[in-house]
């Protein structure tokens, strides 16, 4: 039985929740502006590549040359590199983007990378061991080293696991959706962005001149291309991820005040019966006193 003291008590605890809630909503709407700042940020250093990779696969196609092979033509295994979360509180944010990645896990041979402890564990739930867990970093200032740790991994990769081909699969904000798995290839390039930047218009009258070796000059723009496509896949799925988290908060927030405005309903009648039934006993007692004293 509900006493005033223990709905008192169910209301302060209530009240605590949602200022808890509320600084969630407060944390997670800022890390949005931030990841989203941080991703735009990159678009000149990614424009600037795409001018690089177009100057050089011009200056191929001036001397007959075809397209460049940007990944190992050795081996069509696969790497797989699933972005999920690294705290919970986000809906259906890792249960989105790891039943996606299961649908595209082709043979069992795929090398599975994982960033984020709550996507990892999902997977392996689901019977996938992880071959490479990654930890997401709190803020933006740490998606450079991230995405450095990853671009090292992909090479030991190349190198020693006979991996020809990079994917990644994250979630990303589109429209009124919050968390759209989405799907890049990382290496190789595919040969559509390859051809765009090909027939792309130059900007400037010639094609600048550069002194390092072709194929030197193009596996570091490669590289650097790979850092811009991580960085961003990086960026999309962590603003997804506090986009997710806020709208989780907001519908708490909700179930709180409406659990509240019960609380307070019930204190206010079981206020009212304690005050009624004490006035009773009063009655009562100065009935009894005056029939004794008659």
């Amino acid at each position: 039985m509900q006493t005033l003291e223990s709905l008192s008590d169910a209301l302060d605890t209530a009240g605590d929740i949602k200022s808890i809630v509320r600084t969630m909503k407060a944390l997670s709407a800022a890390s949005i502006r931030q990841f989203e700042q941080a991703e735009a940020a990159l678009g000149d250093y990614a424009q600037t590549i795409d001018l690089g990779l177009t100057a050089l696969l011009q200056d191929r196609r001036d001397r007959g040359l075809s397209l460049p092979r940007t990944g190992s033509e050795d081996s069509s295994r696969t790497a797989l590199i699933v972005i999920g979360s690294e705290r919970g509180l986000c809906g259906r944010y890792n249960e989105t983007v790891t039943r996606h990645a299961l649908d595209r896990i082709e043979e069992r041979d795929t090398l599975l990378a994982v960033i984020g402890l709550r996507a990892a564990a999902r997977l392996e739930a689901a019977g996938h061991g992880v071959d490479t867990l990654f930890t997401l970093p709190g803020s933006a200032a740490g998606l450079s080293d991230l995405v450095q740790s990853v671009i090292v991994q992909s090479d030991r990769w190349q190198r020693e696991d006979g991996i020809g081909r990079i994917r990644v699969i994250h979630n990303r904000r589109e429209g009124r959706t919050l968390a759209k798995p989405v799907e890049r290839q990382l290496l190789p390039l595919p040969d559509a962005y390859l051809k765009s930047l090909l027939d792309a218009p130059w900007p400037r009258p010639g094609l600048p001149f550069f002194r390092m070796s072709p194929p030197a000059l193009l596996s570091w723009l490669v590289q650097q291309r790979l850092f811009v496509s991580l960085y961003r896949a990086l960026a999309e799925a962590l603003a997804s991820e506090h986009a997710t988290r806020l709208a989780a908060m907001q519908g708490a927030e909700r179930n709180i005040e409406e659990r509240r405005a019960d609380l307070m309903q019930i204190y206010r009648v079981k206020r009212q019966e304690t005050i009624t039934r004490e006035l009773m006993d009063v009655i009562s007692g100065f009935e009894a006193a005056s029939t004794g004293d008659d």
